[in-house]
């Protein structure tokens, strides 16, 4: 089964993604990215897969992988069990890394980390336990505080006892085949415009198909209809803006994420979540892990 492709929602005026995630989530299916990922696993049991690697996880994992390495974590839960907060997550371009090492020599110290997260790293419980404060943090803050714990994390990820590589040598990710996936370049572009009108016609010209074609290849590659995966997105985008911008309203979120109207990003919000929007963003700060000021 080809891996779907996830693009990273680098907010502007970041260099990084830093966010958590419950479960279930649209990010929990076999997926790569070209950004490097640090995941910690905070709740939960049950199996993940790096590359060709499966194990079994639980709560304390932390694992770093490098870009384009195929992944996915699924937890055992009760069937219709919602689990809020099951992962946190940072995740920063290639790009972003290797400007930084080549305009601070000091950077420098982090290359062999970099380099062995390509077939997955898996770290010791005490780093991992070093680690969860600081990317608690790091989601919650801004300027450069937000940049000071980004490089405690790497610091400490880089100096941490020998990690477990994941992955084997041979493994190795056919790009030139996911590129030429129609439906791998259409849910790129679908997300990349996530807040346009965009139907099955629109994607399905970009990638030279049939409507028809393209609707059983993507419910095929997705498991859902477009219409349902485009609500679950932005759905999936309006929880990341609820935790991670508590100054804006729900109404403001509801329309940055493509919804037309209050009423309908509501009903999409309850059917998927289980609950309100403002609850959503109020269970998790009673729960103080977010601060609001709504």
């Amino acid at each position: 089964m080809q891996p779907d492709l996830e693009l990273v929602h680098v907010r502007k005026g970041e260099s990084f993604a830093a966010w958590m995630h419950g479960y279930p989530f649209r990010t929990v299916r076999w997926h790569y990215h070209p950004e490097y990922e640090i995941h910690l696993v905070v709740d939960t049991h049950g199996t993940f897969y790096i590359g060709d690697h499966i194990g079994s996880f639980g709560p304390g994992q932390l694992i770093m992988t490098g870009p384009n390495l195929p992944q996915n974590w699924i937890s055992d839960i009760e069937p219709g069990q919602v689990v809020p907060e099951r992962s946190l997550v940072i995740q920063f371009p290639e790009a972003f890394i290797e400007s930084a090492m080549d305009a601070m020599a000091e950077m420098e110290a982090i290359r062999p980390l970099l380099d062995r997260s390509h077939r997955g790293l898996l770290f010791d419980e005490a780093t991992a336990a070093r680690i969860k404060p600081l990317m608690v943090d790091l989601i919650e803050a801004t300027g450069l505080r937000r940049l000071s714990l980004f490089w405690q994390v790497l610091d400490i990820l880089a100096r941490a006892p020998e990690p477990e590589v994941l992955a084997s040598l041979s493994y190795e990710l056919d790009l030139a085949e996911l590129n030429e996936s129609g439906v791998n370049r259409a849910i790129a572009y679908l997300r990349e415009n996530l807040t346009e009108n965009i139907d099955e016609r629109d994607l399905a010209a970009l990638v030279n198909q049939s409507q028809s074609a393209f609707s059983r290849a993507f419910k095929r590659h997705t498991g859902s209809t477009l219409v349902r995966y485009k609500n679950q997105l932005r759905v999936d985008l309006a929880c990341q803006m609820l935790l991670t911008r508590p100054e804006a309203k729900v109404a403001e979120i509801c329309y940055d994420v493509g919804f037309s109207n209050l009423s309908n990003f509501n009903r999409h919000f309850l059917k998927l979540k289980g609950m309100s929007p403002s609850q959503f963003r109020t269970t998790f700060a009673a729960n103080g892990v977010f601060s609001t000021t709504e």
